[in-house]
């Protein structure tokens, strides 16, 4: 491939509103350009490294029992109603009607129509168990696209569904998958971490997460140095709370005029804040008709977790009150809630390390007024203790290690789904014993084009992008320094068809260019191996570049191949290393 016979519109600046490395990086090396907010164009050499994670992907899932196909993107909304996330999914959902004023939508995922699909097609036990999977455009409608191609509106996504008739085959799926998610990763070059993840908007409730640590990650990974290792949502600690053992004293109301925080409470009462009690105001719907009050109680210093409430209350939506909800069920304002005098209308729920405290204060659901020495049974009940809170670094895993915090990159996420699409829409199928049974589900992404998100973050310098081979748009970049001297053009030439035959892709850098110009252009794109063809060409002399780590070596033409497929083998085994 000639370089001026292809799209690369390289630029010296990155976007003023770029904050991401990723960002910067891949719009400076001439790999995307924004169409609009949140929508990319993916020029020749993003596309390149596209199509080499997509044959990963396929070669993988191959391995893995997996089928592909091909699903519409556009996607009629009836079953997205039937299966409630039509509303649910909330203003990420793009929605459209057609020109008979039907309702559409523009599919973020596809359960319901995978779902849809097996359920008109398949009626018994026998054609299971079974595995299909697309790689697809995606759109979902973010409010703060950012980041560039990492937070989009529309992306590329590997979605795979499993369908079984029982959980063995769910299990034997959903393992599979997990080693083919491995794998992938590990080929692709990333760091990454697998981790135990909520299955928010998704249904389902076991599922694990793929994150690659990036300064610009969405998530906080909680990790330890030993095994342990899950989104902040599901992370758990080891309790460590000790009984207080002063004497409950006389609970006593006490004005706290603008004092809205904890911070402001326990200044205003003096008082240190792990003795005030934080109480969060909740609305739960538990379904289409019930909505539930929820009080939550926390120490003061800590935060609630609202995946691990939601998940223990089962609820389908969890929303904090609005002042209207908060004055009607207690009376007073956020800011000055607490626990004591509160009705059985209202649920109560406490994190654990409430239930050691003794003479705490509290809102006393008032405006302006704090309680003092309240306690648990004596002046307020709480229906339901558990883990409610986020897990702080330096507390204790489960495997016994200190929590480290780390943000980090969703790129994968399967999950066990069970039949909580199956049932809603309705796909059985005959048992052994001829009796109707809910298929048992399993889905299973990728974000295809947020990998190169991923893999820029990691491996990006000051000077530009540093692909992997395995996913690196070409192998090698020939460099003539002057492209009118007959004998550098004819020896890039020569190097470039024997690279070719040895089976590699070659990128020549055929332009009238200045040396400096090319060679900032060559570590912008971040081809693995440069050969840079110069002075002592005419002794049968070139310089090799190896991009990752700058270091670069003198080479007789004849050594040349030999030498790229040494270095490249080496370059492929070190980042396999620093994948695992």
């Amino acid at each position: 491939m000639q370089q001026s016979k292809i799209l690369i519109p390289t630029k010296k600046e990155a976007p003023s509103d770029a904050e991401a490395l990723s960002h910067k990086m891949m719009v400076r090396a001439g790999y995307i350009y924004q169409v609009s907010a949140g929508v990319w164009a993916y020029l020749p050499m993003a596309y390149r490294v596209i199509r080499k994670v997509e044959n990963i992907i396929r070669q993988e899932m191959e391995k893995a029992g997996a089928v592909e196909m091909m699903m519409p993107a556009l996607l009629p909304a009836d079953l997205w109603k039937e299966s409630g996330r039509y509303e649910s999914y909330g203003d990420n959902l793009f929605k459209l009607k057609d020109r008979r004023d039907r309702d559409f939508i523009m599919g973020p995922t596809h359960e319901e129509t995978f779902t849809e699909v097996i359920r008109d097609s398949i009626k018994s036990y026998k054609k299971l168990p079974l595995v299909v999977y697309q790689l697809q455009d995606k759109f979902r409608d973010e409010d703060r696209p950012r980041y560039g191609i990492l937070r989009g509106k529309e992306f590329e996504m590997l979605d795979g569904y499993s369908f079984s008739a029982d959980q063995a085959g769910l299990d034997q799926a959903y393992d599979l998958q997990a080693r083919a998610y491995r794998n992938i990763f590990d080929r692709v070059g990333l760091d990454y971490k697998v981790i135990l993840a909520d299955s928010g908007t998704m249904g389902g409730k076991n599922s694990q997460e793929f994150s690659a640590p990036a300064a610009v990650g969405e998530d906080i990974i909680a990790y330890t140095d030993g095994d342990y290792a899950a989104n902040l949502e599901k992370a758990t600690s080891k309790f460590t709370g000790v009984q207080q053992t002063a004497e409950p004293e006389k609970l006593e109301k006490k004005p706290t005029p603008g004092a809205h925080s904890v911070d402001e409470a326990a200044e205003s009462l003096g008082m240190d804040s792990s003795q005030i009690i934080k109480a969060m105001f909740y609305m739960a719907k538990m379904s289409e008709e019930e909505t539930q009050p929820v009080l939550v109680l926390m120490r003061g210093n800590d935060e609630v977790n609202e995946a691990k409430l939601k998940d223990e209350l089962g609820c389908e939506e969890l929303e904090l009150a609005d002042e209207e909800d908060a004055v009607k069920y207690l009376g007073a304002h956020p800011g000055s809630l607490g626990p004591v005098g509160v009705g059985e209308d209202v649920k109560i729920y406490a994190d654990n390390y409430v239930k050691v405290m003794v003479n705490m204060a509290c809102g006393a659901n008032d405006d302006g007024h704090h309680y003092i020495n309240a306690n648990i049974d004596r002046d307020f009940r709480v229906d339901q203790f558990g883990d409610f809170r986020n897990v702080k670094e330096g507390e204790i895993a489960p495997d016994g290690h200190p929590i480290k915090f780390t943000p980090g990159i969703e790129i994968g996420h399967i999950f066990k789904l069970g039949t909580h699409y199956s049932k809603k829409l309705g796909a059985q199928v005959l048992d052994s014993n001829g009796r109707l049974v809910d298929v048992i589900m399993g889905s299973y992404g990728i974000g295809v084009s947020r990998l190169l998100s991923a893999v820029a973050e990691q491996t990006a310098d000051d000077n530009g992008l540093v692909w992997p081979d395995s996913i690196a748009p070409f192998d090698v970049h020939v460099i003539p320094v002057n492209a009118k001297k007959a004998d550098q053009m004819e020896m890039a030439n020569e190097l470039t068809v024997a690279l070719e035959k040895a089976g590699y892709d070659v990128l020549v850098d055929d332009r009238k260019e200045r040396a400096g110009v090319k060679f900032a252009d060559s570590d912008l794109i971040g081809i693995p191996i440069r050969i840079t063809v110069g002075k002592k060409a005419s002794d049968g002399i070139v310089e090799i570049k190896i991009r990752k780590t700058g270091e670069t070596i003198e080479v007789k033409t004849e050594e040349v191949v030999n030498t790229v497929a040494i270095l490249l083998k080496q370059l492929s085994g070190q980042d396999a290393t620093e994948a695992k």
